[in-house]
């Protein structure tokens, strides 16, 4: 009976915290409207829907969610009808025809008509499918106790009274707002005016919700205001935890001990399900539930980009000096080029890159659209609760990076430690972070569908072969040499002697090549302003620029030794078939 007290005390919190400001317009829009035949029917529905949707989505899996998103995006679209009708009484006039006519029909054969609640209760389910309210402490403990439980009615009940709970501060708020808005009617002649600002507020909280702002920015200023609260009436009342605590130690803990220390950063998210990678590499298939008390990292990258091969060491650090601690590192490999599907070249590149951890080989970016994700590389912090806590995009702020991992360690065990010091990875070759005080030059591609700064004067025979001339590059430009055939991801080398020549200004220079459809490997021999390059070579070409390209990869062709200027590369192939596909410089 407590925990049901609790749910409820925590749910008339909710009007205090901004994560209810998106669903305030709706339920203002019936103020002024019968008690019992407007108002409370809306808030029954969201009452309902809410707890019968935040059930199924504790127990039910993927499938619960995606059916949720399903009517999140009908009930945006009915809710934005309804906010239009406020506005502007000609479409409400065209939406409300059929029912009209329908309550004509009915009217004639029912001596006292009364309102419907159709309408209200419609705007209720629709509300408790958008109400996204701001996952405290009370909530988070009843859903825990829904994963550790499964399907029952304590759950539903629970969730029921916290929905309650939130309906009670909401319809005490309408009533008293309706009798502000009846005033200001009587007084100012102002109804018209009232109808059209509510359904302004009604667009801009579908607005707020269609862009998750929501579930985003106010429920990060919702967590300080509300979370200490709810964790005092926890701790006032008494409530068993324990349950909890055997999925998270970052919840309540077994046996009276509660958590003396939680992190201060915001929750972003919940980390969705691991599905449909392709293969994992290193591990078995990893799901949510497995990682239930585990600090996560999740690392989206590709083995052929040059910002994702720099982070390496460090996530690799990571992964081996917090192990023992909880953290599990999961690496997400999903590909830009063609080549890197091939489960052969990432298992190559995995052990090239000495990487123990998992990788999910996501060929079919189905993780990639479960975290909503747009780069390489992207790292993704999840808590041990499953909750995302931090993301960081591209290369850099690794000191940041770590800090939160330790944030979230020192969460998941309960009590706050002292930093301790932050890698110092050692890397080489292409894992050297770039000279960003000299960096001049770009990413450029060199198939047809992104290429750019091409000055060969042929011009681009897409998808046909073609001899090639230089030309003059300028600074960042470049020209290929000898017959090629240009696709849209790569420019492929029809007969030996061909070559490429780049103006650029960097310390680094690398070239993404393969040797194609055939089994031999290609030489080729690079020069820097005409001449070898000598102490200014890669880590794949030796002191004359001699190399070879044995498989599909970024290879680092030229790194400056002395002082960072504009220079001209010059790479020429001495057997054909080599398959080029993208400069990068550091």
């Amino acid at each position: 009976m407590i925990l049901f007290t609790i749910a409820y005390l925590a749910g008339v919190l909710t009007i205090v915290s901004p994560c209810i400001l998106p669903v305030l317009p709706f339920v203002f829009s019936r103020a002024g409207q019968p008690f019992t035949r407007s108002i409370l029917p809306m808030l029954l529905g969201k009452v309902v829907t809410f707890a019968g949707v935040a059930t199924l989505a504790a127990i039910g899996g993927d499938w619960a969610v995606q059916a949720n998103e399903a009517g999140r995006y009908a009930a945006i679209v009915v809710l934005a009808v309804f906010g239009v009708m406020l506005l502007s009484p000609q479409v409400a006039a065209i939406v409300t025809r059929p029912a009209v006519a329908l309550g004509n029909r009915l009217a004639r054969q029912t001596a006292a008509q009364k309102a419907s609640v159709g309408a209200p209760l419609l705007l209720g389910v629709a509300t408790g499918l958008l109400w996204a309210p701001c996952a405290g402490p009370i909530l988070g403990l009843v859903l825990t106790g829904a994963a550790l439980h499964g399907a029952n009615v304590e759950t539903t009940l629970l969730l029921t009274a916290y929905a309650a709970g939130a309906a009670t501060s909401l319809a005490l708020a309408v009533l008293a707002g309706g009798r502000v808005f009846a005033a200001m009617k009587r007084s100012l002649g102002l109804g018209e005016r009232l109808r059209q600002v509510l359904g302004i507020a009604v667009l801009a909280g579908v607005a707020a919700i269609a862009l998750g702002l929501d579930t985003g920015m106010l429920a990060r200023l919702s967590y300080a205001g509300t979370a200490n609260l709810e964790q005092s009436l926890l701790n006032r009342l008494g409530a068993d935890t324990s349950g909890a605590a055997t999925v998270n130690r970052a919840a309540s803990a077994a046996n009276g001990q509660r958590q003396t220390y939680r992190s201060s950063l915001p929750v972003e998210g919940i980390l969705p399900p691991l599905d449909g990678a392709v293969e994992w590499l290193n591990s078995k298939p990893l799901t949510v539930e497995e990682l239930r008390g585990k600090v996560v990292l999740v690392d989206f990258w590709t083995y052929s980009c040059i910002n994702c091969i720099r982070t390496i060491p460090y996530v690799r650090a990571w992964a081996e000096k917090y192990r023992d601690q909880g953290l599990v590192v999961i690496g997400v490999h999903a590909p830009e080029f063609a080549f890197e599907k091939s489960i052969d070249n990432v298992r190559r590149a995995v052990q090239d890159f000495k990487i123990g951890y998992p990788v999910a080989i996501d060929n079919d970016f189905a993780i990639w659209r479960a975290f909503g994700n747009s780069y390489w590389p992207a790292h993704y912090f999840i808590d041990a609760e499953g909750r995302i806590r931090y993301h960081h995009f591209g290369e850099g702020e690794y000191e940041q990076s770590e800090r939160v991992i330790q944030e979230l360690l020192a969460e998941a065990a309960g009590s706050h430690r002292n930093g301790s010091d932050l890698v110092r990875p050692e890397a080489k070759g292409a894992e050297t972070a770039p000279d960003f005080a000299n960096l001049q030059s770009g990413e450029d591609y060199v198939g047809y569908m992104r290429a750019a700064n091409f000055v060969s004067p042929e011009g681009v025979a897409a998808d046909e072969p073609r001899d090639y001339t230089t030309g003059k590059p300028r600074l960042n430009q470049w020209g290929l040499a000898g017959n090629w055939t240009v696709g849209p991801e790569q420019a492929t080398l029809n007969r030996a002697g061909g070559g490429i020549t780049y103006r650029f200004s960097a310390r680094d220079l690398h070239l993404v090549l393969g040797r194609g459809a055939g089994d031999r490997e290609v030489r080729f021999q690079v020069k820097v302003d005409g001449v070898s390059p000598g102490p200014d070579h890669g880590s794949d070409v030796d002191r004359d620029g001699n190399g070879t390209v044995s498989e599909t990869r970024l290879y680092q062709l030229v790194r400056q030794s002395g002082e960072v200027r504009e220079r001209t590369f010059e790479i020429r192939f001495l057997d054909p078939g080599v398959e080029a596909f993208v400069f990068t410089f550091g």
